[in-house]
């Protein structure tokens, strides 16, 4: 990552958040609670077609199902109305009128989505995956839609300035269970450092800090920033540190599946050429 990176809103940001109502993160909160649950919700498909029950066999898909954990607002959360909603699903809906199929969104928790791609039980996921060298040795993945990179979020009036204060001063960390926050808080804490609290969501995560349990959270850029702006009574602030490396959200596939990610792809390609990864999330994949 840059070290010059700045944290500021991008567009994309304000627009949203002039349009979500007040309730935006308690509804994402609520959607936490369910996939700690292990509940799954389903989605519209796209188009006006009617939901597949699952990934067919043989032949061109018309409609392929796309699991997300629908607790990770900005990109994807279930809104007032119980639909699931965001900036992937967006993306997503919009790939599915670029590449000709519909679409079906699956509500599944963060580690079942990857275990449901993998036995096939879902076409791909788009819930803001960071592609990494480790994942790619069991999933496929699309090419990049998304640059992200960590943030820690703490309480206005926290000690906490620094990496070197996380380590030394916080008593708990809170990051959302096998993300790249995780990863981040075993490089700087240990890989089995008891201060380190994983949780089902991010929402969760920092609903746990708020009631006092932990003294700071890692998580992604987007997610921090949107929720600090929605939530000024929370008197929270957040920081970076050069040390935090880009990261690179694509959608993902099951290994080897070659149809479902070319026509994914192909429907990006275009979609990047007409503009649309800049309207929906304020700025082109650099």
């Amino acid at each position: 990552m840059d070290r010059d990176r700045k944290t500021e809103t991008p567009a994309a940001l304000r627009r949203l958040g002039r349009r979500l109502l007040p309730l935006f993160f308690l509804v994402a909160f609520g959607a936490g609670l369910a996939a700690c649950g292990g509940g799954s919700q389903g989605g519209g498909a796209a188009g006006g077609g009617a939901p597949s029950e699952g990934p067919a066999a043989g032949g061109e898909k018309t409609t392929l199902v796309v699991g997300s954990d629908a607790a990770y607002a900005p990109f994807e959360y279930v809104n007032e109305k119980g639909e699931i909603v965001g900036w992937d699903i967006d993306l997503i809906h919009k790939l599915g009128e670029l590449g000709g199929f519909q679409v079906e969104i699956r509500n599944l928790p963060w580690d079942s989505l990857f275990q449901e791609v993998k036995n096939g039980g879902v076409d791909a996921a788009i819930s803001a995956i960071t592609i990494t060298d480790e994942r790619k040795l069991t999933y496929d993945f699309s090419d990049p839609y998304y640059v992200a990179h960590q943030l820690v979020l703490v309480p206005e009036d926290s000690p906490i300035q620094t990496l070197e204060d996380l380590k030394t001063k916080a008593r708990y960390v809170g990051v959302q269970n096998a993300t790249t926050g995780h990863i981040v808080a075993q490089n700087l804490l240990g890989k089995t450092s008891p201060k380190i609290k994983a949780y089902e969501s991010t929402p969760l995560a920092i609903q746990d800090m708020l009631g006092g349990n932990t003294d700071a959270v890692i998580a992604d850029n987007a997610v921090v920033i949107e929720y600090v702006k929605n939530n000024p009574k929370a008197k929270l602030r957040y920081f970076d540190d050069p040390s935090f490396e880009k990261e690179y959200y694509g959608i993902m596939v099951k290994k080897g599946n070659t149809e479902v990610l070319d026509r994914i792809n192909a429907a990006l390609k275009k979609a990047k050429e007409e503009g649309v990864i800049r309207e929906i999330f304020g700025a082109d994949v650099e």
